[in-house]
């Protein structure tokens, strides 16, 4: 198993470029199924979740062509509805598979996807979403059941205790394509990687209104074809490396990703006191003295400050002087980092949703481990700022959302390896 060994870091300087946004890409992917006709996508990174995506698509009949790195041709003449256990059980988005089986077959035979570090990801709203377009919906034996035979399109309300449910919006719009009638979707997600897909859904002759607004009117059309799209860019992976230039004081230019994208991030890190220039598409981050300002942020949906981007701010904050307090209103297990950092130095205490940070303290390299995903990228960035060298594992994390992710910050003179645990001091491994 592999493991990062990060060494305290100086100023980064240089420009690093943004891959293809892996949340976008899923349902992307998942909206293949759509028709029979190909589907060619571009920027398409090349991450685990995507291999695992594209198993299940062949699984369930779609044939894959890869003509060159980040393209795929994606053909589905002849597809099956059942997507079973043992592929779904390995990444979380495959549930997106629903809606488009759903609107293509009529049908649907999905397993419930398995639990998740960071708090329940229920599918309640999905399953609400189906039953509102006229589907029978059954669960038995771990699957979601869905007969489709009767779907039409009706008004739906999909909001949530969070707030509105990303995939759940991917669901219910790609399975309302394809349904007779008009679907009237309020509290829709208005995330930009929702945009993107239903931007590529009307390529494929989708009929939807509304679109980036939390009110789509989809009209349902006989059929959809095939299309070329490149997936928007990963905001999540630009905005974690703003946060690298941030914490090590460099001069780094984040490339191929408007600053639009990341409005509530890039208040706070200006509220922060951060130096930055903004282009049309991109980002730079400016060397100062001095130290920034502590921050209040909340965790909402989109326009909201972005989940997906609590840990690392929380890793820059422990820099800072002063008082930081970051309140998670959108998966409530989102703190398993913590304790981690806290060995690193961090005075870091959990406070119900929120994390207190006291500011200015000194963080020291230590053996940590990864719990999920952003986790991942945040004990890096904390490593960055560290005395000393830092040893991440269960780094297999980290390879689920973000492409090349040790060579584009090495790029930039980051003291960053990808090493196999035997070379790890033995009195450090994990028990």
């Amino acid at each position: 198993m592999d493991v990062f060994k990060v060494s305290g870091n100086g100023p980064l300087h240089g420009q690093i470029e943004v891959g293809g946004a892996k949340n976008a890409a899923l349902p992307i992917l998942a909206a293949t199924l759509l028709t029979e006709e190909t589907v060619v996508l571009r920027n398409v990174p090349d991450l685990s979740d995507m291999r695992f995506m594209l198993e299940i698509l062949r699984h369930v009949g779609a044939e894959t062509v890869q003509p060159e790195p980040g393209t795929w041709e994606i053909t589905s003449k002849k597809i099956t509805h059942v997507a079973p256990y043992e592929l779904v059980r390995k990444m979380r988005a495959s549930v997106c598979l629903l809606g488009p089986l759903v609107a293509r077959m009529r049908k649907a035979e999905v397993s419930i996807p398995g639990g998740c570090v960071i708090g329940p990801r229920p599918i309640d709203l999905h399953i609400k979403g189906l039953k509102k377009l006229h589907c029978q919906v059954d669960i038995s034996n771990g699957y979601v059941h869905v007969d489709a035979s009767a779907i039409k399109g009706g008004p739906i309300f999909l909001g949530g205790r969070s707030g509105s449910t990303v995939t759940g919006t991917a669901n219910i719009v790609m399975a309302a394509t394809l349904a007779p009638g008009t679907t009237r979707l309020e509290c829709a997600a208005c995330e930009p990687e929702v945009v993107d897909l239903c931007q590529m859904l009307v390529k494929m002759g989708a009929k939807i209104e509304g679109i980036g607004s939390p009110e789509l009117v989809i009209t349902g059309v006989d059929k959809l074809h095939g299309c070329e799209h490149s997936v928007i860019a990963d905001r999540i992976e630009a905005g974690t490396f703003v946060i690298a230039g941030a914490i090590t004081r460099g001069d780094v230019t984040v490339k191929g990703i408007a600053p639009k994208l990341l409005g509530a991030f890039l208040d706070k890190l200006e509220e922060a006191g951060l130096p930055m220039e903004l282009g049309e598409d991109y980002i730079r981050v400016l060397p100062f003295t001095g130290s920034l300002k502590p921050v209040d942020v909340i965790t909402l949906p989109h326009p909201g400050y972005p989940t997906d981007l609590q840990a690392q701010l929380g890793a820059l904050m422990t820099q800072t002087e002063g008082l930081s307090i970051i309140t998670e209103r959108i998966y409530p297990n989102r703190f398993m980092h913590v304790p981690e950092l806290q060995r690193m130095g961090a005075d870091i205490s959990i406070e119900g949703p929120s994390a207190i940070i006291k500011g200015a303290s000194k963080l020291s390299g230590a053996p940590v481990m990864a719990s999920d995903l952003r986790a991942s990228a945040a004990l890096i960035l904390a490593a960055f700022a560290a005395e000393g060298d830092t040893w991440i594992q269960r780094i297999y994390h980290l390879d689920r959302g973000y492409e090349r992710f040790e060579h584009k910050l090495a790029a930039i003179g980051a003291k960053i390896e990808r090493l196999s645990d035997k070379e790890m001091p033995k009195e450090l491994l994990e028990e």
